[in-house]
């Protein structure tokens, strides 16, 4: 499937699917993995479609989606075995969804060997479309995406999806606001200057890996807090998204 063919799926399923229960969910439609961990009927239903298309086009390929390796945690062993994969994440801002905020996405990455090569966000509330290609730049709505321009390092800001950590002093950083609580926002907004670096306390693939290849392909820098390589199939470890390697540079010491 080329870019255009994948980005119309995505858009078709959250038509059909994730739309019409926006802010009209029912209560049985809603339940928890986890203590506050939610999910919801459109989160099911968006990605057992998706990955069916995806497994129609690419029959030897894993599809990594978020529902099925929660149902099934021993899927994340067989990324160290297979050299191409996708993630599948149905409705990424589940808790925005179900509370009636606009920031919420659905997105699809593709992963050869150990690279990023392909990555899809769309925001179904917000209608706008994120596609990046590795080595091919990054696109949103069709239109080329600049490469980013960070201010001077003391003038650096930052968000965290971590909220005990909202409100932290970074030395003579601004402290740290919340974010959009969607990586698939969250990551475009870095990408269209709202932030200049992004906080996280967990890398589950689903999340990072659209809005990683694309924040790389307009000159942002991605790795772990620690200052370690940040790779697809990295499940542990905090992460540190910044707007160039210089800005993670000065950020890194900070919050590692």
């Amino acid at each position: 499937m080329d870019s255009d063919a994948v980005l119309a799926v995505l858009q078709e399923v959250a038509a059909e699917v994730i739309t019409p229960r926006f802010r009209a969910l029912a209560e049985n439609e809603v339940m928890e993995k986890n203590p506050g961990d939610l999910v919801t009927v459109a989160d099911h239903e968006s990605e057992e479609i998706i990955t069916r298309r995806l497994q129609d086009a690419y029959p030897d390929a894993l599809i990594l989606g978020e529902e099925a390796a929660s149902a099934h945690p021993q899927l994340f062993d067989q990324l160290t075995s297979t050299d191409h994969w996708f993630t599948v994440d149905p409705v990424d801002g589940t808790k925005n969804f179900v509370h009636g905020s606009p920031d919420h996405a659905v997105m699809v990455s593709e992963v050869k060997g150990r690279e990023i090569v392909r990555g899809w966000i769309w925001q179904p509330a917000h209608q706008r479309a994120y596609v990046a290609e590795r080595g091919a730049g990054a696109y949103a709505d069709g239109e080329r995406m600049p490469q980013l321009t960070p201010p001077e390092p003391s003038a650096l800001r930052g968000v965290t999806s971590i909220r005990s950590r909202v409100g932290t002093s970074l030395g003579a950083l601004s402290p740290l606001d919340l974010s959009w609580v969607c990586c698939g926002v969250d990551y475009p907004k870095l990408a269209t200057g709202a932030t200049d670096y992004i906080v996280y306390g967990r890398t589950k693939p689903w999340d990072h890996l659209p809005g990683t290849l694309m924040v790389r392909e307009i000159g942002g820098y991605v790795a772990h807090s620690d200052g370690s390589p940040y790779h697809p199939a990295d499940l542990h470890g905090a992460l540190l998204v910044a707007a160039s390697q210089e800005a993670y540079e000065t950020v890194q010491p900070l919050v590692g």
